[in-house]
C-alpha cells in the first residue's frame, strides 16, 4: 500500500497558514499525503538584498530542519513530497540532496541562491514582479535543469499583485498546476525511482 508524506517549507515571513502553503497542504492532504511541517526557529531579519545574512538563515534552517526531520524514515515511505516557499526552496532542495530521497518538489517563489541546491526534479513558479529574484535568472535556471516554470505576470514574492480578485484567481490557476504536479508524481512515482 502506499505511504506518502510531505514536507512544507515555509517562508521567513510565509507560514504555512498563508494562501500558497495553505491550499497546497489542502491538495496534498487530498492525494492522501501525511503532513509535517517544518519549523526554522528563530532566524535573522532583514535578510534581502543581504547575500550574508541570507546564507545564515539559510544554514540555520537547514540545520533545525535536519535536527527536526531526523526522527522521520523517510525510506519507509512510497511517495516523499517537498512543497516550499521562497528561502524554504533553499533548504528543502539541500536536505534532499544531503538525504538522497529523490523528493518531488513544488517551488513557490524561490530566491535564486536556490539554484545552487535545486536539481532537476519539481515545478517551480515565480511572479514577474518579484523583487526577491529576477525573472531571467528563473528563467534561465529552470531551462538548465529542464524544471517547469510557471510565471504569473506582475505577481510579487507572494504571488499577488494587490488586486484581491485578480489574486484569488491567479491562486486557482497555481493550484490547478500544483494539483497537476501532486497527481502526476504520485503516479508515477515507480518509474520515477527508475530514473535516479
Amino acid at each position: 500500500m502506499d505511504k506518502k508524506i510531505a514536507v512544507i517549507f515555509p517562508g521567513m515571513g510565509y507560514h504555512v497558514d498563508k494562501p500558497l502553503l495553505y491550499y497546497s497542504r489542502k491538495l496534498a492532504v487530498q492525494y492522501g499525503y501525511e503532513i509535517v511541517c517544518a519549523q526554522y526557529g528563530t532566524l535573522p531579519s532583514g535578510i534581502k538584498g543581504d547575500a550574508k545574512k541570507m546564507y545564515a538563515a539559510y544554514e540555520m534552517a537547514l540545520g533545525n530542519v535536519t535536527d527536526q526531520l531526523s526522527k522521520i524514515d523517510f525510506a519507509a515511505y512510497t511517495h516523499v513530497l517537498f512543497i516550499s516557499k521562497s528561502i524554504g526552496t533553499a533548504v528543502a532542495a539541500s536536505y534532499d540532496a544531503n538525504k538522497g530521497i529523490g523528493a518531488g518538489h513544488v517551488y513557490y517563489t524561490p530566491v535564486e541562491a536556490s539554484f545552487q541546491a535545486i536539481g532537476k526534479r519539481g515545478i517551480v513558479f515565480h511572479g514577474t514582479g518579484d523583487d526577491w529574484a529576477k525573472t531571467d535568472v528563473i528563467v534561465e535556471e529552470c531551462q538548465k535543469r529542464g524544471l517547469s516554470l510557471f510565471l504569473t505576470e506582475h505577481a510579487d514574492h507572494s504571488m499577488e499583485t494587490g488586486d484581491a480578485l485578480n489574486d484569488l484567481e491567479i491562486m486557482k490557476t497555481i493550484m490547478k498546476e500544483t494539483e497537476e504536479y501532486i497527481k502526476g508524481f504520485s503516479n508515477n512515482r515507480e518509474m520515477l525511482k527508475n530514473t535516479l
